[in-house]
């Protein structure tokens, strides 16, 4: 036992030592190569404890985030993940790394068509910047996932004494989001150049979509097996249980997962055990009020006065296919980048009170699909948000006549 306790505490002095030559200043590759003469593989823990003792001992959190690339790199194919433990379909890590397989083919995605740019065309760069503009609109979905370690799984972490990498990973995710918001607002802009884009990629595309992607590996090789490890049961079904709340990422969880002899109401248990909703009108049960959201024969997408989608129905004749990866979205990112301005035309003029209502029709595989926008706005006429309804109105234009008499549908 005693020497399996000295190579830990050799291993870590080393790693440590390394480290250090990176905040110093050597080289990435200078490093990694000693790294390589040194330690051949080293248990995910100790690069956590590591990380812990140097914001310990003094080096300031902002140092660590600047290194935390650095010693990534040099540190990647080279820590153990024999002792992982296995996680079952639905579990909040392996609904984390399900979703970084969706986060992974979009930057890879990113990546193949930048590298496209160079032979494309003036003429077709056009439709490159719609591409990009798309799959970045897709990538700002990172920021659900990020949520959801940072004020699902750090608390527990923290709760155990593990508070450095949290804070030094807290601050790669806000380094990420504005990678990605810029790479859209640039994107955005009209009249960009072949030699503008090409530049443009190197200075913050390719950026946002490698760090997007090296944080994939930060998490499925340090983060979560030390999840795994330091939390309970009980911890992760708390976990779980709350995801719902801030969304999904790219990703809509197909079971929901619950520890073994959990006592747990589903969805719909727990809808009809609630309390009813009382309206000026009348009153619901949960459960009855889903139900005829369910029924009503259009599709509803609620979304708030901060621009999220909160909620939508699951009519069985829903138009357009939702899944619950939308929730807590920002509404923009729902749509095709060529729409994004028309969203923002109807969203600005609803808050401003210019319009209330904005209808669309269109004709999709031979129906005709009626779109309508409604702000939504409280007594005093304070903006609440707005209700998209969509309806499928083709039986309707073939109505002819009366009908009077009782005559149900064959099916």
């Amino acid at each position: 036992m005693s020497e399996l306790i000295d190579n830990s505490r050799i291993r870590k002095e080393k790693l440590k030592e390394l480290i250090l030559k990176l905040h110093h200043g050597e080289s990435q590759e200078l490093v990694r190569n000693e790294l390589l003469l040194s330690l051949s593989q080293i248990p995910y823990g100790e690069v956590v404890e590591v990380e812990q003792e140097l914001i310990s001992e003094g080096l300031p959190e902002s140092e660590v985030l600047d290194l935390c690339d650095a010693h990534s790199a040099v540190l990647e194919g080279r820590v153990d993940l024999s002792a992982l433990k296995v996680v079952i379909d639905g579990h909040p890590v392996d609904v984390f790394r399900k979703e970084n397989a969706e986060i992974r083919k979009v930057t890879n995605t990113i990546a193949a068509v930048i590298s496209e740019l160079s032979k494309v065309e003036q003429a077709d760069i056009d439709g490159k910047i719609l591409q990009l503009r798309g799959l970045f609109n897709n990538l700002y979905d990172v920021d659900k996932h990020y949520q959801r370690k940072e004020y699902l799984l750090f608390p527990y972490l923290e709760k155990i004494g593990i508070t450095g990498p949290p804070k030094v990973m807290w601050g790669k995710h806000d380094e990420i989001r504005e990678l990605i918001k810029g790479s859209i607002e640039v994107l955005q802009m009209t009249g960009i150049t072949k030699d503008e884009l090409m530049a443009t990629a190197d200075i913050i595309l390719k950026p946002a979509a490698r760090n997007a992607d090296e944080m994939t590996t930060k998490e499925e090789e340090i983060l979560l097996p030390m999840s795994l490890d330091s939390l309970t049961e009980e911890d992760w079904y708390e976990i779980s249980k709350q995801s719902i709340e801030i969304g999904y990422c790219l990703y809509d969880p197909k079971i929901e997962w619950q520890p073994e002899g959990a006592e747990k109401l589903s969805v719909n248990e727990s809808q009809k055990s609630g309390s009813n909703i009382q309206l000026p009108s009348g009153n619901f049960t949960a459960e009855e009020i889903m139900t005829i959201l369910n029924t009503l024969p259009v599709d509803m997408t609620f979304v708030d006065k901060d621009d999220k989608v909160k909620y939508f129905s699951q009519s069985a004749e829903r138009i357009f296919q939702r899944n619950r990866a939308i929730l807590n979205r920002d509404v923009r990112h729902c749509h095709p980048p060529a729409s994004a301005h028309i969203v923002d035309k109807i969203l600005d003029d609803f808050k401003s009170g210019r319009q209330d209502r904005a209808p669309f029709w269109i004709n999709m595989g031979g129906k005709m699909i009626y779109i309508e926008y409604f702000a939504l706005r409280n007594e005093k006429g304070e903006y609440l948000g707005t209700l998209e309804v969509s309806h499928n109105v083709t039986p309707y234009r073939e109505l002819e006549g009366e009908q009077r008499i009782l005559s149900y549908q064959q099916t």
